[in-house]
């Protein structure tokens, strides 16, 4: 599989810039290339014609470039910009949330309705941090329950969407935490990306394996 070779490749050298030189141009060009190889992967490991659960996840992957990306253009730092990402992002969230909708019986909202309760009680102490920190923001209790659905969702595909939606939701809570509480771990831009990418990673190849399945099951 090249595409996740040279994803593999890119995201190596991408947590290298961001643990000696972040913000520098290697971080920014190898972060803006993530995305569109995750989707060469995704397009090129399952049949065509795509799915609709495929079409959108592409969708959800191009707007999630368009965070990583757009950014960039306006002032560094500025808030414009992070609302920019934020706004990209909870687009993709939602982009997510109509792929994976068509699976909710199978999802622990239907099957485990309790198990809902740590999703739920993540977001809530989330939303706590995030205003002690700079004030109650609707937009990013928006986002948080859009992630947090799209969480819940993926419980319905397999094991492995449900553990690359929580990898992602950490790697959004990290961000919060350090844009609205000024908390920050050691090298935590590596950390921030590294289980960007490993959440999308594993939602993505859960997707693929279970529109390939579906193909092979009908008549």
């Amino acid at each position: 599989m090249p595409a996740l070779a040279a994803l593999a490749v890119v995201t190596l050298i991408h947590l290298g810039a961001q643990a000696t030189a972040p913000g520098g141009v290697l971080a920014d060009v190898t972060q803006v290339l993530l995305m569109p190889l995750l989707g060469w992967f995704l397009v090129t490991t399952t049949p065509r014609p795509h799915s609709l659960l495929v079409r959108l996840t592409v969708v959800a992957l191009v707007l999630s470039w368009l965070g990583d990306t757009v950014p960039r253009f306006v002032e560094d730092g500025s808030e414009l910009g992070f609302m920019l990402m934020l706004g990209a992002f909870l687009l993709a969230q939602l982009a997510y949330v109509a792929a994976l909708y068509p699976f909710v019986e199978s999802s622990i909202a239907r099957t485990r309705p309790v198990l809902i309760a740590p999703y739920a009680i993540a977001l809530a102490a989330l939303l706590v941090v995030v205003t002690l920190g700079s004030g109650f923001m609707w937009q990013v209790a928006l986002y948080g329950i859009a992630i947090m659905t799209m969480a819940v969702l993926a419980t319905g595909l397999d094991r492995v969407a449900t553990l690359g939606a929580i990898v992602f939701v950490i790697s959004d809570a990290l961000i919060a935490v350090r844009a609205f509480a000024d908390l920050e771990l050691p090298l935590h831009g590596v950390w921030v990306m590294l289980t960007y990418v490993i959440g999308q990673t594993l939602l993505v190849a859960a997707i693929a394996h279970r529109d390939r399945v579906d193909r092979l099951r009908r008549p």
